[in-house]
C-alpha cells in the first residue's frame, strides 16, 4: 500500500491570504518507519530526552513562535533543510504531489473540493500507473491531519469513489481519507512543512523551501503530474541545496 500524507497551507476563505495550497507525500508503507526515524534526530537536537514533545510546523518554525520561539534561527532552519532534504532520499522513493489554487479564480466554497480532486485524481492515476506498468495492484490512503477538514473531506472521497468527479472516479484508494493528530505523526508533520513552504512560494515569492521541494514532484517519463495549479504559474528551476 502507498500512503498520501497531506496538509494544508492558506485557509481557503481566510482573506488575508491569495493562494490555498494543498500538498504533501507519497510513500510506500515499509518505508514508513525508516523515514520518521531520520526524522526524529532532528527532534532530538532540541530536546534530547523528550523528541517526541517537539512539532514541527511551517509557520511557527519560521517566525519562531509557539514552541520555536526563542530558539536560535539558524538552527531551525537547519531542521526544516534536514527534513525537506529527506525528499531527495533514492531508497525512500518520496513522491510529492500538490495542488495551488489562486482563490480568486473560483468560489472559495469550490477551493478544498478542487484541491482534493486535484491531489486525490493525481494519486489514483499514480497508482494505476503503477498496475499498469508493473502489474504490481496497489492501493492507497490518504492522511490528513486531524485539524483539516475532517468531514467534508471523507464525504468528498466516497463521492468521488463512487459517483466521480470532472476526471472520472477514485478507483484504487483502500479507504476514505484517514485523520491523525500531527503532533503524533512525523510524517503529517513533514507534510505540513511541504505545504508550508510551497504556500510561501505562492503568497511571499519565498522559493527557499520551494527549492528542496520542487525536484520530487511526481513525474512519469519525463511529464510532471504531481503539482496542478489553478492557472499558469511559473515553477523555477530547482537547486538542489538551499537554505530557509
Amino acid at each position: 500500500m502507498h500512503l498520501l500524507y497531506l496538509d494544508e497551507s492558506g485557509h481557503s476563505h481566510d482573506p488575508s491570504t491569495d493562494f490555498f495550497v494543498l500538498a504533501g507525500f507519497s510513500v510506500f508503507e515499509r518505508a514508513t518507519h525508516w523515514l520518521e526515524s531520520a526524522i526524529n534526530p532532528v527532534a532530538a537536537r532540541f530536546n534530547p530526552l523528550h523528541p517526541e514533545s517537539v512539532e514541527f510546523h511551517g509557520a511557527p518554525m519560521r517566525g519562531g513562535k509557539e514552541y520555536w520561539k526563542g530558539i536560535d534561527p539558524a538552527l531551525r532552519v537547519q531542521a526544516v533543510v534536514d527534513i525537506l532534504s529527506l525528499l531527495s532520499n533514492p531508497q525512500l522513493k518520496l513522491r510529492v504531489f500538490a495542488s495551488v489554487i489562486e482563490k480568486s479564480t473560483m468560489n472559495r466554497d469550490e477551493v478544498l473540493t478542487k484541491s482534493f480532486e486535484n491531489v486525490a485524481g493525481q494519486f489514483d492515476q499514480y497508482l494505476a500507473n503503477i498496475y499498469y506498468t508493473r502489474r504490481d495492484p496497489q492501493r492507497g490512503l490518504v492522511i490528513f491531519d486531524k485539524a483539516a477538514y475532517e468531514e467534508k473531506l471523507q464525504g468528498l472521497s466516497a463521492v468521488f469513489k463512487n459517483h466521480g468527479h470532472s476526471l472520472g472516479k477514485f478507483r484504487n484508494f483502500s479507504e476514505v481519507p484517514l485523520f491523525l493528530d500531527s503532533k503524533a505523526s512525523r510524517l503529517i508533520q513533514m507534510a505540513d512543512l511541504i505545504a508550508y513552504w510551497i504556500f510561501r512560494y505562492f503568497q511571499s515569492g519565498d522559493d527557499r523551501g520551494y527549492r528542496l521541494i520542487a525536484p520530487h514532484f511526481h513525474a512519469n517519463k519525463g511529464v510532471q503530474h504531481g503539482f496542478i495549479k489553478s492557472r499558469p504559474c511559473e515553477i523555477h528551476p530547482a537547486a538542489q541545496t538551499a537554505s530557509v
